[in-house]
């Protein structure tokens, strides 16, 4: 397994038992000053083994005939899109240094990956009531929703599926979710949701995408007479260390480009792609960083088509949106809830373009059901379907207007964030079709700082399991029925005659409490703390998100490892990762900044870090 994810679950190298040998100080590594260092991204494969990246090239043509030399070097070549300038390989970090020496690539990065976001009154909170009403449906139009697939079947679509795609990336450890079993397949039923690769233990893994298109699309959604474009871009992952449970989904950056790429190809009216997934966290527009400049051109060439991007901003209670939403032409999306207040595990801030409904809506899932679930991941396609009913109503007004009009009508929320004032508007369908001026402002208040860490009775998380019988073992919460087990709130289900499924939301804490390395490791420690094992599960879950460490590099996934992690100082490097890892549960528990963090990890991820260096490091972030 060879993953780094932008949200929720990567593997690691192997740390070293608290039992094992005594090590001296890590030794200086030499220095490189070979010109192919700087197209390779920083700490790849710093630790060694080889590791899944991508290999961008000068042009497409170059596909091939590079995707040779690799192989005759012993270079995996694992995808190879000839049409498309860039390629998948497994390699070592020399390796992929001698490949980078070739100048016809340009730079090589980890293949990332991203997770689903976690996911009644909405529609008439945002006066879809009333444009449904006035007979607007989006008939006409489409969303394409780039998710887990979708079940073609189920009644609140009807007919209205016009297409679809699969592309879901493999390697060891990582199975395609295509009914095809290849890694990519177009044509009715490539996302299909309900293939036996979607289940796990009597759970569908798959239901996110359903859900997601059934409030853009569905009979009870926001735009009920649009058709769907149905892509399935994640990965059925089989690996414990990767998920914190036996199986979960991932999509892997290689597999967005592609989906993002087909739906561009498409003739069909499109007014949106819903994208209720995020990675890496930050605090401003994302255009000048690597990833960003990967993603906004696709973003661009969509919204040039007019096709919006419309993106979950994420759930961590953060002061700026993950990525792709935090690119600056894409539609960051936070979530209010049905009183008008921006929900608890929103992300918020300067970043984030609209709120909309994501506290307790009910949508469609596999097999006939409904389900209620909550996370900007609902909060998302609210808008999808919005600009569907716009664009519908309007279809000769540029993209970048109707976008433009949703948010200059919008019910202005007013609230702090990074220190300063910020003012972002809630969906108003009803006041954007009809060019109303906005609801009065309504000021927010932020969740208290003394409030308590979530407690959920009722959910579940990943089973940790000790690394051998002699370490101290977690509790193992039951099994969990949400598709992206990352449980801090309980969501109440809405009684209806079909049986539903619920679904929390893992989010930061609002404690803003520090501890020790000592401390966390008590409360790590099997029934010795007083934070429950689900919401410290779902801490790991945000730290693997957010940092490039944890579980990349220092395999930090479930309760146990990383209680080994807080208790191991044999090592420079080890202490390091100690400091590090304590440092991040505090931000997960409600401490704010992280740029001491960055830098401290930027030292870690060096292969030219000497151990006084390291040192250093780790007491700067203590």
């Amino acid at each position: 397994m060879r993953l780094r994810p932008l949200i929720v679950s990567t593997i690691a190298l192997a740390l070293l038992p608290l039992s094992g040998p005594a090590y001296a100080e890590d030794p200086t590594p030499t220095p490189s000053d070979s010109p192919s260092q700087t197209k390779v991204e920083e700490g790849l494969g710093v630790d060694g083994g080889a590791v899944r990246a991508i290999v961008e090239l000068t042009e497409p043509a170059q596909n091939a005939p590079v995707a040779a030399q690799a192989a005759a070097e012993s270079v995996d070549v694992l995808l190879q899109p000839l049409s498309q300038s860039f390629m998948v390989v497994a390699g070592t970090a020399e390796e992929l240094a001698e490949l980078a020496e070739d100048p016809r690539v340009t730079s090589i990065h980890r293949d990332r990956t991203y997770s689903p976001v976690d996911v009644g009154p909405n529609l008439k909170l945002i006066g879809a009531d009333q444009a449904q009403a006035r007979g607007h449906t989006g008939s006409g139009q489409a969303v394409a929703v780039l998710d887990t697939g979708i079940d073609r079947d189920h009644p609140w679509f009807g007919n209205r599926v016009v297409d679809e795609a699969c592309f879901s990336a493999v390697e060891p450890g990582v199975e395609s979710l295509c009914p095809n079993g290849q890694t990519s397949q177009t044509g009715a039923g490539s996302a299909d949701a309900t293939t036996a690769k979607c289940l796990a233990n009597g759970v569908n893994l798959c239901e996110h995408g359903s859900h997601v298109a059934g409030i853009a699309a569905g009979t009870g959604g926001v735009a009920p007479g649009a058709n769907i474009v149905a892509v399935q871009v994640f990965s059925r992952v089989n690996d414990e260390d990767v998920c914190g449970e036996s199986s979960c989904l991932l999509a892997f950056e290689s597999s967005l480009r592609q989906a993002m790429d087909y739906v561009a190809t498409l003739n069909q009216p499109i007014a949106a792609v819903n994208l209720s997934l995020g990675g890496e966290l930050s605090e401003t527009d994302c255009d000048a960083s690597e990833e960003g400049a990967i993603f906004k051109p696709k973003i661009d060439a969509l919204l040039a088509k007019g096709i919006a991007t419309v993106v979950a901003a994420g759930n961590e209670y953060f002061e700026g949106a993950s990525y792709p939403a935090c690119i600056s032409s894409a539609v960051a999306v936070g979530a209010n809830d049905n009183n008008d207040a921006i929900a608890d595990f929103s992300n918020r801030g300067a970043v984030v373009d609209l709120f909309a409904p994501g506290v307790d809506v009910e949508s469609s899932v596999p097999d006939n059901r409904t389900a209620v679930f909550s996370g900007t991941s609902m909060a998302t396609p609210h808008v999808a379907g919005a600009l569907a009913l716009m664009k519908a109503a309007s279809p000769n007004t540029p993209m970048a207007d109707l976008i433009n009009t949703l948010k200059s009508t919008g019910r202005p929320y007013a609230y702090q964030a990074n220190g300063t004032q910020v003012t972002t508007p809630r969906l108003d369908l009803a006041a954007a079709l009809a060019g109303a001026s906005p609801q009065p402002t309504i000021t927010q208040s932020p969740p208290a700082e003394d409030a308590p860490v979530p407690d959920p009775s009722d959910s579940s998380g990943p089973s940790p399991e000790p690394e051998d019988p002699s370490d101290p073992a977690p509790e193992q919460p039951s099994a969990s029925s949400s598709p992206v087990p990352l449980p801090t709130v309980t969501v109440t289900v809405t009684v209806t005659p079909t049986p539903k499924t619920t679904a929390q939301v893992c989010t930061r804490g609002t404690a803003a409490t520090k501890l020790t390395a000592a401390k966390w490791a008590v409360e790590i420690h099997r029934s010795s703390g007083t934070i429950p094992d689900a919401t410290l599960t779902c801490y790991l879950k945000l730290i693997g998100k957010t940092s490039k460490v944890f579980p990349e590099v220092t395999k930090a996934s479930s309760l146990g490892k990383a209680y080994r992690v807080l208790k191991n100082t044999t090592t420079s490097k080890a202490k390091l990762d100690s400091a590090l890892l304590t440092t991040w549960l505090n931000w997960a528990h409600g401490t704010n900044g992280t740029t001491k963090l960055t830098a401290a990890e930027k030292v870690r991820l060096s292969g030219k870090s000497s151990a006084a260096a390291l040192r250093k490091a780790a007491k700067n972030i203590k």
